[in-house]
């Protein structure tokens, strides 16, 4: 089986190798005029907000690496508790467990 720090690193790559490509993509800016790039605009700013989905998600992961070297990757910030593997597998990046998840959607 994989180790933690191998499949974190991983997933990070291949969101910086993402986000470099959508700069790329978005270094030219549609022409906004009048009756001009409708579908480019559209999709330069769905590029836009992909962007900073992917640079959040890639900070996310940069913070469960840190928490590997720690030893506490993998522990609720909010109970203390393990949070399932199946979970992690899911969500790398996520910092609670289902149980708080939950909680925390009925208030």
């Amino acid at each position: 089986m994989e180790d933690k720090a191998a499949i974190l690193q991983r997933e990070l790559d291949e969101l910086r190798a993402q986000v470099a490509a959508l700069e790329r993509t978005l270094e030219e800016k549609p022409d906004y005029g009048l009756g001009k790039g409708a579908p480019a605009v559209t999709q330069w700013e769905l590029n836009q907000t992909l962007l900073r989905q992917f640079k959040e998600r890639a900070a996310g992961i940069e913070r469960a690496l840190s928490e590997v070297i720690e030893g506490t990757y993998g522990i609720c910030e909010k109970c203390g508790r393990p949070i399932h593997p199946d979970r992690l597998a899911v969500l790398p990046d996520t910092r609670i467990c289902i149980h708080c998840a939950r909680a925390g959607e009925c208030k």
